[in-house]
């Protein structure tokens, strides 16, 4: 039986990945109520963490003081003085292996990524589900002594927006429908065109918000086509903006980061597909099938080219079209 234990989780980057982390850290900490957790990663994101019992971040500054090796072994040296018992590295990148030297003598488990059954799946040799991200993450504390069961998953409460983000939603009078067009590579994105028919139908209906960064405010506004559809990128500090997203009945995402921070707030979260795919194990948490718009393998069989979407045959980059305005307008109809 485990006795407490202090355990250093280490998950850098990206968003999509960081937010997938968040079931799995809810439901350790609800079956292992007095193991404390201390999650290494990027300030910004804290706030995903901020309901979580037991839980406390360490921010991690790669570009300053924790730069390069000298940096990393000077953040050894920080987190030791905080007791750590064990490290679950969720990241397993060159990065954590330093760390893992420098953490030498403690109990180290780190994520197994699939390697070579993520090149199989995009080499077109074994077409079929791969673990998940959480089943992965799950599977390092499970090395640590501390089995997790994600079947029975819980989420927060919808927060209670504030004045000043309601300032900027307007009260809740609709069925609010989240919608993050944007994507790291363009072949994992739909086209705006299409997108905007899409908008154009859910936007007599329903309330749209529009998510994305700072950089995506202008071509976002261009989809913002009438007063029930409301850009907010740039508009919201990440706590604001799950808050909104707390609130919503739907998002509608790409396979990237809104989707999954959708999912670890319980909200049901529909996402279009171009060259990457779900088995690979990138599907938001606890979504049906049936919320994953795919691409044509008929028309695009290649699909998976990769498992990020950076790469693709000619011609793949706009996989996505294959999927009609109509069908997504339908799947979300449906689900709200």
């Amino acid at each position: 039986m485990n006795t407490q234990k202090h355990i250093l989780v280490i998950r850098l980057s990206a968003m999509g990945d960081v937010a997938m982390t968040v079931p799995v850290l809810r439901a350790l900490t609800q079956q292992h109520p007095k193991v404390k957790i201390t999650v290494l990663t990027r300030a910004f994101f804290a706030p995903f963490f901020r309901d979580l019992n037991n839980v406390t971040v360490y921010p991690i500054d790669l570009k300053g003081k924790h730069k390069g090796v000298f940096g990393l072994f000077k953040l050894s040296k920080e987190l030791k003085k905080i007791h750590i018992d064990a490290v679950a590295d969720l990241h397993n990148v060159l990065r954590t292996k330093i760390l893992k030297v420098f953490f030498f003598g403690r109990n180290f488990k780190q994520i197994d990524k699939g390697r070579a059954e993520k090149k199989a799946l995009v080499s077109g040799s074994h077409f079929k589900p791969l673990k998940t991200s959480q089943e992965r993450y799950a599977d390092v504390f499970k090395a640590l002594g501390l089995p997790i069961d994600l079947s029975n998953p819980t989420f927060p409460e919808i927060i209670k927006l504030q004045k000043t983000t309601l300032s900027k939603t307007g009260d809740k009078t609709k069925k609010w429908i989240g919608i993050a067009p944007f994507a790291a590579f363009k072949s994992k994105m739909y086209p705006l065109s299409a997108m905007q028919v899409v908008i154009e139908a859910l936007s007599k209906e329903h309330t749209i918000f529009l998510f994305g960064g700072k950089q995506d405010i202008q071509e976002l506004q261009g989809l913002a086509i009438n007063k029930n559809v409301v850009n907010l990128a740039g508009q919201l500090s990440l706590n604001e903006e799950l808050d909104v997203i707390s609130n919503l009945d739907v998002m509608l995402s790409m396979d990237s980061g809104n989707a999954h921070i959708a999912a670890m707030l319980g909200k049901k979260a529909v996402t279009i597909w171009g060259v990457t795919h779900p088995f690979a194990g990138f599907s938001p948490f606890n979504q049906p099938e049936n919320y994953a718009l795919l691409a044509d393998r008929k028309q695009f069989p290649l699909i998976p080219t990769s498992i990020y979407g950076n790469t693709f045959p000619e011609g793949y980059q706009d996989a996505s079209k294959s999927i009609s305005p109509q069908k997504v307008i339908d799947t979300i109809r449906a689900v709200i």
